[in-house]
């Protein structure tokens, strides 16, 4: 039996951030359907040609999905020119199961993974436990991680703070042990409003985390499903926005519109003020984002 022959690894996210180019960089979701996978490949192929720095498909509520986005990263890995960061979460999840998701994402020529802790299956509201076999802290996981290859590793942060803590500070020293134990890179989770992210950068700084900190944008679209999202995140939802938002509810054209506008907007701004780039978060559709590249010409600007 011939060998069997493995794809090419994908670049490194840590090399391409120290190339000194912005990043920019879309989020998707695992489909639940053969529609919604439909719809999510329609979108990749749409934004494969704005070469971004790399793409990610996230874990379901509590893990949910774990199976079906360990499928799909491994298409895009296999089947597109997009270089993929592997989601990878701690729930529901033992330390030898975590291994073999690891194996599976290597095995595709993966060696990018975004380690987090992840939500409890019922969302934040509910007390975190860990697998009887499993790990507590994502500072665990990019440690298991780092120990089983040669991976760049990327973990959270929160410019509003996580949903389980109140003190900005204890966020800032949590990220800094992350860095600490050999994460490469941190993505946001999404917010409106730039201060938010500078004062995260500072604290982590502070605390001697100097990783790049790529912002998390979400464009919205939709204004029912990104209050829904805010809630459960923690994310603070701009009443001023929600009030622009509520009076075209009814036309969904000026709906994306606004939520462009928005996105756009605090983009140009977190990049003036020294971002590494952007992450979107793009609800597998396309058009917001195609949007918000083509008025800020981000293409022109990596």
């Amino acid at each position: 039996m011939a060998p069997r022959v493995l794809p090419a690894p994908a670049p490194t996210i840590r090399a391409l951030l120290a190339s000194g180019r912005r990043s920019f960089s879309f989020e998707f979701f695992p489909p639940k359907t053969d529609a919604g996978e439909r719809t999510l490949w329609q979108a990749i192929r749409e934004l494969e040609p704005l070469a971004p720095t790399f793409v990610s498909v996230t874990y379901g509520a509590g893990g949910s999905t774990r199976d079906r986005t360990i499928r799909v990263t491994e298409r895009i890995a296999t089947e597109t020119t997009l270089t993929p960061l592997g989601h990878l979460t701690c729930v529901g999840s033992s330390r030898a199961e975590l291994r073999q998701v690891i194996g599976a994402y290597a095995d595709a020529g993966v060696r990018n993974v975004l380690a987090l802790r992840g939500d409890p299956p019922g969302g934040v509201e509910e007390t975190w436990e860990a697998h009887p076999e499993g790990l507590h802290h994502a500072v665990d996981l990019v440690t298991l991680v780092r120990q089983l290859g040669d991976f760049c590793v990327g973990v959270a942060a929160f410019p509003e703070g996580h949903p389980e803590s109140t003190d900005p500070d204890i966020d800032a020293r949590y990220l800094a042990r992350k860095c600490a134990a050999g994460a490469c890179f941190a993505i946001t989770q999404f917010f409106f409003d730039a201060d938010d992210y500078f004062r995260l950068r500072d604290r982590a700084s502070a605390y001697g985390c100097a990783i790049p900190i790529i912002p998390g944008i979400m464009p919205v679209t939709n204004l029912s499903q990104i209050e829904r999202m805010a809630q459960l995140s923690g994310a603070a939802f701009p009443p001023a926005l929600a009030d622009r938002l509520r009076e075209v509810q009814d036309d969904p054209a000026a709906v994306r519109a606004i939520g462009v506008e928005v996105a756009a907007d605090l983009t140009e701004r977190l990049l003036a003020g020294g971002a590494p780039g952007a992450h979107f978060y793009t609800l597998n559709r396309s058009t917001a984002t195609r949007e918000v590249y083509q008025r800020l010409q981000l293409g022109a600007r990596v």
